[in-house]
């Protein structure tokens, strides 16, 4: 997963990784992203469990606003159910607990495919006010529908997304949804999802406060922005994120002849297979308007990687 790094925030709040029994001086408990991982071949005397235990002892709890659950050992191996299960017994601590991104790793501690989840869920059921969840990784992942009234921002990479984590996210009652992400990838990888079951969510009844759409990472990068170019949930949207996968001149063209975008504010691209003078006619369409467009990272197919030689950013 090349294109993945550690997070560097949460929420607006700076991460900051925990280090148990450290001297240095620390921000106070609200004032950042806190990042629990331990690396099974340095920490070998150490567990997840342990380090975030010394982590409720060491910052208050209590003020804790946005945590990070990074490696919590061979993630191919031992899924997310287990961090995610300490976490939800700690609820009673972590009052003020707003934001919450599990599997924070990058290809040197795991590739986004071995990344091993259960149901994410419980996070949700536990912290009523939660307003931000992230996942990173697809496997075996599972969130059935659920209603949360505080959920404001959801975000799912993986290189193949479940269509049953897709039908679960669209048929869940999240009114106060300002932000969707999913990552869709590749068939290859576990990413079964069609354009058609994308529909519910284009239709434009499912999140009524939703401003910001993204549907990235795509091998259907083409298809899906032929249907976004007629969905009646563009209309709604300040920004929209079809970045990442194999968007070529044909989906370009589809979303210049369908709906007018110039009430975006921004309209990610970057990562494409576009030529040149459908890049122009983009940002002829659009940029005049005042429309930001991120064409940046035009690629060339290769012979043998995917449909026509296109691949989309994150895979393995």
């Amino acid at each position: 997963m090349p294109d993945v790094d550690h997070l560097q925030e949460l929420a607006g709040l700076p991460a900051v990784d925990f280090q148990s029994g450290t001297s240095a001086v620390r921000p106070t408990a609200g004032a950042a992203a806190w990042r629990i991982r331990v690396d099974p071949y340095v920490d070998e005397e150490r567990t997840w469990e342990e380090e975030f235990a010394a982590f409720l002892d060491e910052v208050d709890p209590a003020g804790v606003r946005a945590l990070i659950i990074g490696q919590w050992g061979e993630a191919y191996e031992r899924d997310s159910s287990f961090p995610i299960g300490l976490v939800v017994a700690a609820a009673g601590r972590l009052t003020s607990l707003e934001a919450v991104f599990v599997g924070d790793l990058v290809q040197e501690e795991a590739e986004i495919s071995w990344i091993e989840h259960g149901d994410v869920t419980p996070l949700l059921t536990a912290f009523p006010r939660l307003r931000t969840l992230g996942v990173r990784g697809g496997s075996s992942l599972r969130l059935p529908p659920v209603r949360h009234e505080s959920l404001r921002e959801l975000v799912i990479e993986s290189g193949g997304l479940p269509v049953e984590v897709v039908r679960g996210v669209l048929e869940s009652e999240l009114p106060a949804l300002e932000r969707l992400e999913l990552w869709l990838g590749v068939s290859a990888y576990g990413g079964d999802a069609s354009v058609a079951d994308l529909q519910p969510l284009l239709s434009g009844t499912r999140f009524p406060a939703l401003s910001h759409l993204g549907l990235r990472n795509s091998e259907l990068q083409n298809e899906i922005a032929v249907a976004v170019a007629s969905a009646p949930v563009v209309a709604q949207l300040r920004t929209l994120d079809l970045s990442s996968g194999t968007m070529g001149d044909e989906g370009a063209a589809a979303l210049l002849e369908g709906q007018p975008l110039i009430h975006l504010d921004a309209l990610d691209l970057h990562h494409h297979f576009l030529t040149e003078p459908m890049e122009r006619r983009v940002r002829t369409a659009l940029e005049p308007h005042g429309v930001r467009v991120d064409l940046s990272d035009r690629n060339t197919p290769w012979d043998d990687q995917g449909p026509e030689g296109r691949y989309t950013t994150v895979a393995e």
